[in-house]
């Protein structure tokens, strides 16, 4: 697996991914009326990949196969023989075609996603590196876009985003899953065209971030309460569900359960004292790993000297569009 830092320094494209979950169907569609319509994409210049994360998952309306394409990219897997899941072997497909060491290198990737939870139009990231907070930065600034800062959880990785030396993910909802939206889909175009012209830009030299990044940086998943057998024993209480986003505090109401008995949240919930912020509240495809929301801490992350001239250094080495 590619380490993110750029491979050879070959010249390379922008890696523009829909449907990595198959029944995210947004992405789909906007990658489809980019192929049929280049220019209903203002590309700023730049030469880009087109590509469906998951053609399978996508043609039957799944999330995925035989395991979630987006938790396929880590190490281990990749580097089983033995292994020969769909996602996985469609992950490797993927390195080897448009990772930064690729046949086709990409520097940079924008993975499109779309999610039944109330989050709005927002980024992820996976890690820390230079360009990738650089990029998002500039998203914050121009779109006012929150950051979900999503790293160090030994539960949840292998994402596709963390495998570039540049990488967004672009997070809408809610929408059902399988529902083309169109607010979704323009939310989606503008957030990448924004991107798009902020690498355009950054071939032309470093400039101003501002002094800081504000980012919800992930603390640790929640599960709802279950009886002894692993059923369901509660849900999310109603006054916490659409509140993604926003402040939970000590006392603030959690879970329902069946009887009426409502828990409440408190710091041994969060791992820590004061106010937390939930996000991804009662998304549906979480179910199966047992997540009801995850909990994050604000930061501001201070803009370092680096993050701009990082940016900057690789966006010239991405390629034109041809006219």
């Amino acid at each position: 697996m590619d380490n993110g830092n750029g491979g050879d320094h070959r010249p390379g494209r922008v890696l523009v991914v829909g449907g990595t979950h198959g029944n995210e169907r947004n992405g789909l569609w906007l990658l489809d009326q980019w192929r049929q319509h280049p220019g209903q994409l203002h590309r700023h210049g730049l030469a880009l990949e087109l590509v469906v994360g998951n053609p399978v998952a996508a043609q039957a309306n799944r999330r995925y196969v035989d395991r979630d394409l987006n938790r396929s990219f880590r190490a281990e897997l990749l580097s089983d023989p033995d292994n020969q899941e769909l996602e996985v072997l469609r992950a490797r497909q993927l390195l080897a075609r448009h990772g930064p060491a690729g046949n086709k290198p990409c520097l940079v990737a924008i993975d499109l996603h779309s999610t039944t939870a109330a989050m709005g139009n927002s980024l992820v990231l996976y890690n820390r590196r230079p360009a990738s907070l650089a990029l998002a930065a500039v998203l914050q600034r121009r779109l006012g876009l929150p950051i979900y800062l999503h790293e160090s959880d030994s539960c949840q990785s292998g994402y596709l985003g963390a495998c570039w030396p540049c990488a967004l993910v672009i997070e809408v909802g809610p929408v059902a899953q399988g529902l083309v939206n169109g607010r979704i889909c323009q939310q989606s175009q503008i957030a990448v065209e924004t991107a798009l012209d902020a690498l355009a830009q950054a071939r032309e030299g470093p400039f101003a971030l501002g002094s800081a990044l504000l980012v919800h940086g992930h603390l640790r998943s929640m599960d709802l309460p279950r009886h002894g057998d692993g059923s369901p024993a509660g849900l999310v209480h109603p006054s916490l569900q659409d509140r993604d986003w926003r402040p939970l505090g000590a006392g603030d109401p959690l879970f329902l359960a069946g009887d009426g008995t409502t828990t409440a949240f408190s710091p041994e919930n969060g791992d820590g004292s004061g106010t937390l912020w939930p996000v991804f509240i009662n998304e549906a495809a979480y179910g199966e790993k047992g997540i009801a929301l995850s909990l994050t801490r604000r930061e501001m992350v201070p803009v370092a000297a680096g993050w701009a001239p990082s940016l900057t250094e690789l966006a010239r080495r991405l390629e034109r569009d041809p006219p």
